[in-house]
């Protein structure tokens, strides 16, 4: 495949995509690159540069347009710095891709080349396999697994109903709003999850004034990013920036200095959020939660085939969300469970476990389960060492 770049930095590109399954073909200018498309016509991408002498990327790509046979060639334009209004132009024009080079490098670019020129040359044959396959495959649980959540989680919620009736009770007299909580879950996939309600109502609006009491919060004191403004925006002329403008709550930012101050924020989050002694919970609330009846409603997702009973336990979005490496991710293999490995280990800690200890039994369910070497008895042992776990007087 060739690729056809356009301006003055032809060698670092040549240079580069030695690696590269393309070769790069160059011009120094629009009206040598149009005579260039006219003779092969057959250029795979065109990569042109925004500053080009006597015209400039976007007005090349518009010529472009102009012809059938070369409107449908990918084009990736590059600019010196960010400009608002050739972000824009590019958008509407709907010119395949924008790069800045202060914000990013050839290889940056390269790669993109590379994802487009393969994702569109894989595009019909995968489109003819996704047809050939009668039904895609759809995961689930093992036969004996799904058996057992249904006869348990059907057993337990009829022998508790008294004790259900009565905690719904006592959590209406102590306050108001509803007496089950619902919120979004995710697990092997995102669900509606339901508890009995152990906080006060609009406890979710406390959650960030109460953040800095996270038991797993752990400041980075070598931050170095607390300005607002971007080092490398300032180095740019005026209403130019280093990289394509976000609009965050209202306010301006550049996308590398948003990145920059996220990577930093998550360099001190906590994964998994705790907070000790929480005003927001009732004393119902707290008593339900050391007893665990407040998790009693999820029988009903396990029913549904949201859940199982013993599993991973799934995780609110604000803290998913911050999993985002091969390693943490892993536990979301495993399908989410009301009781799992991290649960019984932490009585034997007294109640004490880091998130890399956390994260690490999270694993070895998840290998247990998807190794092939799933048993119906592991998960039996775990739910039996979940009953000492129930009566230990530390909330897990």
């Amino acid at each position: 495949m060739k690729v056809l770049y356009v301006g003055l930095n032809s060698e670092k590109f040549v240079k580069a995509t030695e690696k590269y399954l393309f070769s790069i073909e160059s011009a120094e200018n629009g009206m040598e690159a149009l005579s260039m498309i006219k003779k092969r016509q057959s250029y795979s991408m065109i990569i042109s540069e925004y500053d080009l002498s006597g015209n400039n990327g976007i007005y090349l790509y518009q010529l472009l347009q102009e012809d059938i046979k070369s409107k449908n060639i990918p084009f990736i334009l590059i600019s010196k710095v960010f400009n608002n209004d050739q972000y824009e132009t590019c958008f509407k024009t709907k010119i395949t891709d924008y790069f800045v080079w202060n914000a990013s490098t050839v290889e940056d670019v390269l790669k993109r080349v590379n994802s487009i020129l393969y994702t569109s040359l894989d595009l019909e044959s995968d489109i003819k396999e996704i047809e050939s396959t009668k039904s895609l495959e759809v995961y689930k649980l093992p036969l004996s697994k799904r058996i057992f959540d249904i006869v348990f989680s059907l057993f337990v919620l009829l022998l508790v109903l008294p004790l259900l009736i009565l905690v719904i009770i006592c959590i209406k007299v102590e306050s108001r709003g509803n007496f089950y909580y619902v919120t979004k879950r995710v697990g092997r996939k995102t669900f509606n999850f339901y508890k009995l309600r152990s906080m006060r109502t609009g406890a979710d609006s406390l959650l960030k004034k109460l953040s800095i009491k996270n038991n797993l919060y752990k400041p980075n004191t070598t931050s170095k990013v607390a300005k607002d403004e971007c080092p490398r925006c300032k180095e740019s002329n005026e209403n130019e920036t280093c990289s394509t403008v976000l609009y965050i709550d209202n306010k301006k930012i550049c996308e590398y200095w948003y990145n920059v101050q996220k990577i930093n924020s998550l360099n001190h989050t906590s994964k998994f959020i705790k907070i000790p002694n929480d005003p927001r919970v009732t004393s119902v609330g707290k008593f339900i939660r050391n007893t665990s009846i407040d998790e009693l409603p999820q029988l009903i997702n396990v029913l549904k085939g949201d859940m199982s009973i013993v599993g991973n336990r799934p995780l609110p979005l604000y803290e998913a969300e911050l999993l985002t490496d091969d390693y943490m991710a892993k536990r979301f293999l495993a399908p989410a469970g009301i009781t799992g490995l991290w649960q019984v280990e932490l009585r034997g800690k007294k109640g004490k476990m880091s998130e890399e200890e956390r994260m690490k039994l999270d694993n070895i369910y998840s290998d247990h389960f998807t190794n092939n070497n799933y048993s119906l008895w592991f998960d039996l042992k775990i739910l039996l060492r979940t009953i000492p776990a129930l009566l230990q007087k530390t909330s897990v």
